[in-house]
């Protein structure tokens, strides 16, 4: 390559680069406005259901992609109803199932130990 066409090359690579340092920006600040909102979501499915940390985690990843919704939407949603204001009814149902499924699990896996 010329001279000319590696100085384009390495424009190109440094605009592509910066163009992906700001959507990571982006996603970091958007990361740390909803995540308390979700760790209190995890909290409140904790407390209701007797999950551990990890598993409120699952219960709210699993029941954000079935019902293709926003985890923060979800986790307001479900902060919210410990308040009063009802979850709406798809949404419920998605998560009784979720914790229902996650309970199942457990029953098996101990069925399983010796």
């Amino acid at each position: 390559m010329s001279g000319d066409a590696t100085e384009t090359v390495d424009i190109i690579d440094a605009a592509d680069a910066e163009r992906s340092l700001r959507v990571e920006v982006l996603q970091l600040r958007r990361a740390m406005q909803t995540r308390p909102v979700i760790d209190l979501a995890r909290g409140v499915l904790m407390a209701s259901f007797g999950l551990n940390p990890e598993e409120a985690w699952s219960v709210l990843v699993m029941v954000s992609q079935n019902a293709n919704t926003k985890l923060s939407h979800l986790a307001e949603g479900t902060v919210a109803a410990v308040t009063g204001e009802p979850l709406p009814e798809a949404l419920r149902q998605q998560l009784s199932a979720a914790v229902a499924e996650l309970a199942a699990r457990r029953s098996a896996t101990r069925e399983s130990e010796p």
